[in-house]
């Protein structure tokens, strides 16, 4: 797999943005609902996909975790490292991976007004249900589970910074089906040959 300069660089852009993403609202501290802080990541991990395509916005979601796991502190709540795996939420930082990468397909099949929203709010899906499951597991499995924890409550839980993720995705997809039509940025993101 080779990749250009342009390449690297908006995958390293697309990094930064996420480590900006988790940890925007964590000067806030009552954003954090069920132990899920309220980020701007997923907004971040769509666009990514809908802006770099499929390929290019994995593999950044993928430098994000690598970094993060290393232990640079760029997870939510400025958390890094190893341990973080066993975290409740980790499920949500491995589907940015898939979010991204199934928002870039979509797109990069029908690239129009209609399949960026579409695009952008099941990659809010894809989200959900991999975090979601990841957190109910953890705490079923190795975490603290709080008393009378359920299944219905993990995604009880998930109620609050759902009207957020919506109304952000649907921006996501607006904004970078507006950036593809403007600087066509899609011509950047083709493999060399």
């Amino acid at each position: 797999m080779k990749f250009r300069a342009i390449d690297i660089c908006y995958i390293g852009l697309f990094t930064a943005f996420m480590m900006i993403g988790a940890n925007i609202t964590s000067i806030i501290p009552f954003m954090v609902i069920g132990g899920v802080p309220i980020t701007l990541q997923t907004f971040f991990a769509i666009l990514a996909g809908a802006i770099l395509g499929s390929r290019l916005g994995a593999i950044s979601m993928i430098v994000y975790t690598i970094v993060g796991l290393a232990g640079a502190p760029v997870f939510a709540r400025f958390s890094g490292g190893i341990g973080d795996i066993v975290s409740p939420t980790f499920g949500f930082i491995v589907s940015f991976i898939f979010t991204s990468y199934i928002v870039g397909k979509i797109i990069e099949k029908k690239p129009t007004f209609l399949m960026f929203i579409t695009a952008s709010l099941i990659g809010l899906v894809v989200n959900y249900i991999i975090g979601t499951n990841w957190m109910y597991f953890a705490y079923q499995l190795w975490a603290a589970a709080p008393d009378g924890f359920t299944y219905k409550i993990a995604w009880l839980w998930m109620a609050a910074p759902l009207p957020k993720d919506i109304i952000l995705s649907i921006c996501a997809g607006l904004f970078a089906m507006r950036l593809h039509r403007t600087i066509k940025i899609r011509q950047f993101s083709v493999p060399a040959k």
